[in-house]
């Protein structure tokens, strides 16, 4: 399976320049830092309202993208879906039949070579799925891959700290967690701050530890001799 940080998406132009706003209303604050969007990470929390009911769903970028084409118009055919939301044919196929799977979605051959057509059911009762679907849902579909991409994608980030604690714990032999997390909360302030969590921090450690750069013992990290 392809991972997720893997596929660029389109969001509906409504997101994105509220996207936009935010960003540039930022960048007024923040002179002269920037925000970017990783438009293809992260959940997003949806309420979609029927005739008979309104269901929340906890989903990927990617699914979101989907079936809020379908406020536009409530059947599309696979090509001029995918072109929609920038993906690859291959990628819509596999990614809309989690909308198929809840009964958001049904699929039909079409008539011409544009493949197949998706269209958005009118009730739920037609369905018989009932209920909210949660993260729970979302982690079985996006599988290992999605968590592994969240994990390279901290990797990089703190990657730029890397230094800087490797001569922290050269200077002052071995540091616990929070001594180190506050340490650089207090030095790491620009090009760019430390923002980071203590759970991000202590995942960013142990990828050390896995690498023998660092050792933990009695709960203080120290180098790997």
């Amino acid at each position: 399976m392809a991972s997720s940080c893997c596929e660029a998406v389109k969001l509906p132009s409504a997101v994105d320049q509220l996207l936009s706003d935010y960003a540039k209303r930022y960048n007024e604050i923040k002179t002269p830092r920037k925000l970017l969007w990783k438009k293809n990470l992260g959940t997003v929390k949806l309420e979609l309202q029927f005739e008979d009911k309104a269901v929340e769903f906890i989903v990927a970028p990617i699914h979101a993208a989907i079936i809020m084409q379908f406020q536009e118009q409530s059947s599309w055919n696979s090509k001029s879906l995918s072109t929609a939301i920038g993906v690859p044919l291959d990628v819509l196929q596999r990614r809309i039949n989690y909308w198929i799977s809840k009964g958001i979605l049904t699929e039909s051959v079409g008539a011409d070579s544009n493949g197949h057509m998706y269209t958005l059911v009118e009730s739920m009762a037609d369905t018989g799925k009932n209920g909210v679907s949660g993260g729970e849902d979302l982690a079985a579909e996006e599988g290992e891959s999605s968590v592994a991409s969240v994990e390279e994608q901290l990797r990089k980030e703190m990657t730029v700290y890397e230094k800087f604690i490797m001569g922290m714990l050269t200077n002052f032999g071995s540091m616990a967690l929070d001594r180190i997390h506050n340490t650089l909360k207090m030095f790491c302030v620009s090009d760019p701050p430390y923002d980071k969590s203590l759970q991000q921090l202590q995942s960013f450690l142990s990828g050390l530890i896995s690498e023998e750069k660092l050792e933990l013992r009695d709960g203080v990290y120290i180098l790997k001799k």
